[in-house]
């Protein structure tokens, strides 16, 4: 099975410019697992301290929000195409 990630222009710096990252990953934790491991820098942009999603990272499965799919319950199915977004504040 692989699914394929998305990496986002905000997150490149953390991945080498990297923007497309294809995995096996069954889970979420798996697959933060696996980017923890290809790509260390980009760990605390994805986890809390405690091991939770960051708060303001989103997270999509074929443009469908994963917490509206069973959030870190969620089982990747073969071909799923995952987007991280992280939010981005800014303005006055």
């Amino acid at each position: 099975m692989n699914i394929t990630v998305q990496i986002p222009s905000a997150l490149r710096r953390h991945t080498g410019g990297t923007s497309k990252v294809t995995c096996s990953a069954a889970t979420l934790d798996e697959l933060f697992a696996d980017l923890d491991q290809k790509f260390p820098s980009l760990k605390p942009h994805l986890r809390d301290d405690n091991g939770q999603i960051r708060r303001f990272l989103n997270v999509y499965v074929n443009e469908e929000d994963i917490r509206f799919l069973g959030g870190a319950t969620y089982a990747f199915q073969d071909g799923d195409e995952v987007l991280l977004v992280p939010s981005i504040a800014g303005g006055r």
